[in-house]
C-alpha cells in the first residue's frame, strides 16, 4: 500500500467515525430534549422514556431540526405549555453541547 492510499484510508475512517459521533450526538440530543419537554408536561417516567424515543424518531423524518422543533411546539402547545419556536431552539442548543459533552466522556 502506498502512503496515499494509506493517507486515503485513514480519511475515509475518520469521515465514517466524525459521521458516526454525530449521528450519536444528534440522538442523545433529542432524548436530553424530550426529557426537557417531558418534565415541562408533567409526564410520568415510564411516558418521559417513551416520549423521548418519539422526539428521537421525529428526527427521521425530514433532513435538519425543523421536524423535532415542530413536534416539540405542537406537543407542548397542545399540553397547555406556554411555548415558542425560540426557546425550543434554545433548549436544543443547550442540549446539544450537554450530549457531545456526555458523548466525550463516555469515551
Amino acid at each position: 500500500m502506498t502512503t496515499f492510499d494509506e493517507r486515503e484510508q485513514a480519511y475515509e475512517t475518520k469521515f465514517a467515525r466524525d459521521d458516526e459521533m454525530q449521528f450519536r450526538v444528534v440522538a442523545r440530543r433529542n432524548r436530553l430534549l424530550g426529557e426537557w419537554a417531558a418534565g415541562l408536561m408533567g409526564l410520568t417516567p415510564e411516558e418521559t422514556d417513551a416520549y423521548s424515543k418519539a422526539v428521537i424518531q421525529a428526527e427521521f423524518e425530514d433532513a435538519g431540526d425543523e421536524d423535532v422543533v415542530r413536534k416539540l411546539l405542537g406537543d407542548l402547545t397542545s399540553a397547555g405549555v406556554e411555548m415558542d419556536e425560540g426557546r425550543i431552539r434554545e433548549a436544543l442548543s443547550e442540549r446539544a453541547i450537554a450530549a457531545r459533552r456526555q458523548l466525550m466522556e463516555a469515551q
